[in-house]
């Protein structure tokens, strides 16, 4: 069983090792494929099957649970980072093919408000152009908070800064059943909360943007 954990293991390692000559769509497909293969091998050995067989399941689960980076979501990226140039609002993509936004509350909103500032509109109305241009996409919107307040407070608060910037986009014409929305509250800081700085880190909505593979 351990013999076959290592060759799991192994064909895991390759698979992701070998992602340095590949395009962005093949490169994260095969990241996925190696994170499954690892995952289906433990999986596979700790319940008393093959760990091989895991690995082989694992790592078609992983490289089909990916979006897709199509030639659309470039377009989409290069549009957002132009219309989010020089506000502080980070583009990415993430290692699932998924187009992130990064808002921070400079941009977003005010302490302890969850109304849109005049700022976050301009970005979102350019948002709402490229969703209508991308019709296959689906959004995921997360808002989050400092440590300042309760749970009880910083909960729906995130809750509530995710919703306003759906129910923004939904004015501008986008099916809202495209977007779901989370609040985490201030579980996941990116940033100390002990300074000023660092809880305006904090306080943001992030912004996910992926496209399912066509069935």
């Amino acid at each position: 069983m351990r013999k076959h954990l290592i060759l799991a293991t192994t064909a895991a390692v390759f698979l992701v090792g070998g992602c340095a000559t590949m395009s962005d769509t093949q490169r994260h497909t095969a990241t996925g494929a190696g994170v499954g293969a690892l995952a289906g091998a433990v999986l596979g050995s700790a319940t008393g099957g093959s760990a091989t067989t895991g690995a082989v399941v694992g790592a078609g689960v992983g490289a089909l649970g990916t979006y897709i980076w199509s030639q659309n979501m470039e377009r989409q990226k290069r549009e957002m980072e132009q219309a989010t140039q020089g506000t502080g609002i980070a583009v990415s993509q993430t290692a699932d093919n998924q187009l992130k936004l990064n808002i921070p509350s400079d941009i977003s909103f005010d302490v302890g408000r969850s109304d849109i500032k005049r700022n976050f509109a301009g970005v979102l109305d350019r948002f709402a152009d490229s969703l209508r241009n991308n019709p296959a996409t689906e959004v995921r919107i997360v808002g989050h908070t400092d440590n300042t307040g309760s749970p009880s407070v910083n909960n729906p608060l995130s809750v509530n800064r995710a919703a306003s910037t759906r129910s923004y986009l939904a004015a501008r014409g986008i099916d809202d059943r495209r977007i779901s929305i989370d609040g985490m509250g201030e579980r996941y800081p990116i940033a100390s909360n002990d300074t000023a700085q660092g809880r305006a880190r904090n306080r943001r909505v992030e912004i996910f943007v992926g496209e399912p593979p066509r069935r």
